[in-house]
């Protein structure tokens, strides 16, 4: 059997078009949308370096990073422990419950695809509750068994999270393609140096994003809605 390319297979993990069910979140921006909070490209830009920043750079890539180190080491301990403080830091209940459901479809979605024992392991530990898992935890799991290095999973995985962000935002707020691409770009230059610095650092998931976790936790009160959170 031939060896499959790591770059190709990462292309494929972060397409829009793999099966998770990304387009159904908003991850809040739908709720501050409605409250003209985040109304064109100025305030979407200003949401976006959140993204990165904290979601990202505090939370999501450090728990990418120590779920890799975890798999690689066969320490399923330390596997559900990050990804259990992963979903505690999403005080929204519709965050935490779309973010596992996206990680579920993933993990599965993937093992479907890629056969691997590591991954029967993590599904045999959904199973029991023990994991949920998590969509960044789900995601450093499927990208250290598709053997893609631990810097270029967490830019793909931030790339996907800040492309979702600006796919949800040309849906919600009068932003064109030229000028949603253009922030996006912007964003994308600093993912390079933020991923370089999660690794180095590795520090513990931590989260403070309190306007998000507002508009998260709001988003069920929209009137009308295009997103699920």
């Amino acid at each position: 059997m031939k060896r499959r390319d790591s770059l190709v297979l990462l292309l494929h993990l972060c397409d829009s078009l793999f099966p998770i069910g990304a387009f159904a979140y908003s991850d809040g921006l739908e709720a501050a949308a409605d409250a003209g909070l985040v109304r064109g490209a100025a305030e979407l830009r200003g949401w976006l370096d959140v993204c990165l920043d904290e979601s990202v750079g505090r939370c999501d890539g450090p728990a990418l990073a120590i779920a890799s180190r975890a798999l690689i080491a066969r320490d399923w301990h330390a596997l559900v422990i990050v990804d259990q403080e992963t979903a505690a830091l999403r005080p929204a209940a519709a965050i935490r419950k779309a973010n596992r459901a996206m990680g579920l479809r993933l993990l599965k979605t993937w093992h479907g695809l890629h056969p691997d024992a590591r991954l029967a392991r993590a599904l045999s530990l959904v199973e029991t509750r023990a994991l949920a898992p998590t969509l960044p935890v789900a995601f450093a799991l499927v990208a250290a068994c598709a053997g893609i290095d631990r810097r270029r999973a967490l830019i793909g995985y931030a790339y996907t999270r800040l492309a979702a962000t600006v796919s949800a935002a040309m849906r919600l707020m009068p932003l064109g393609q030229h000028d949603a691409h253009a922030l996006l770009s912007r964003t994308l230059e600093r993912v390079p140096a933020l991923a370089d610095g999660v690794l180095a650092n590795q520090a513990r998931v931590e989260s403070f994003t309190p306007a998000m976790d507002v508009a998260a936790m709001t988003q069920q009160y929209v009137a009308s809605r295009l997103f699920r959170s």
